[in-house]
């Protein structure tokens, strides 16, 4: 008989603790695979979109991969830069498309709106590469458009060392738009090297130098030195 009461105690103590623990017990299953169900569709949702952004990224790359565009493919373009950034706006997608829509702006002329889609980005773009590019571009179109003191601001910070090469390159073209030819050709022979050093093709700089007249007249300056030193 006292073992019956056990048992009958032990089941007494389950109903009474199923009674009192059950209902949250099994909203506790449930909660829990509403959060495996909801944290899978969440990442198939951010699949998805990530998806879309590339799907659209590709179209807006291959419809201005040309030299130019027509009057009837900006629109286009600008539409689907509008789509990328509305939709995707905290990714890599809505920057890059970001870049594309500044080269939009100036094939329509609009340099000051480039120059401010540029330098939105270089301020708080998602991507510390694409912000340095940004920079990069904007301190370019500065040059082209007779601000090279401007251009060397904005090269000062925020260009990562990957794009150490190109930083000197745009460096050297602000300094030759200022004719300070000597600092122009340093920073040209400077972004040669790391270019070099970094395995990276840097084309038109070894052009830009041989043009600007040092590099040769260094080279006679030298000859004419060491002829002295022989006599």
């Amino acid at each position: 008989m006292a073992e019956l009461r056990t048992e009958e105690e032990q089941v007494e103590a389950l109903k009474r603790w199923w009674k009192e623990n059950g209902l949250s017990l099994i909203a506790g299953v449930v909660i829990a695979g509403a959060g495996v169900l909801g944290w899978n569709a969440w990442q198939s949702y951010q699949e998805n979109q990530a998806t879309a952004a590339s799907m659209r990224y590709q179209q807006l790359i291959n419809l201005t991969a040309g030299n130019a565009l027509d009057e009837a493919q900006l629109p286009e373009a600008r539409a689907l830069v509008d789509e990328i950034v509305d939709a995707h706006g905290k990714t890599l997608y809505a920057d890059l498309a970001r870049l594309v829509d500044a080269r939009l702006a100036v094939a329509q002329g609009d340099l000051a709106g480039a120059r401010e889609r540029l330098q939105s980005l270089a301020d708080a773009g998602a991507d510390d590469y694409v912000a340095g590019l940004a920079r990069l571009r904007l301190a370019r179109l500065l040059v082209a458009d007779g601000d090279a003191e401007a251009a060397l601001t904005a090269l000062e910070s925020g260009v990562p060392e990957a794009l150490a090469a190109q930083r000197a390159e745009v460096r050297g073209d602000a300094y030759h738009a200022l004719e300070r030819r000597e600092e122009a050709a340093t920073a040209w022979r400077e972004a040669l090297a790391l270019a070099e050093a970094n395995d990276q093709p840097l084309y038109g700089v070894q052009l830009k130098l041989d043009s600007s007249g040092l590099e040769s007249s260094e080279l006679e300056n030298s000859g004419i030195a060491n002829r002295g030193l022989d006599s």
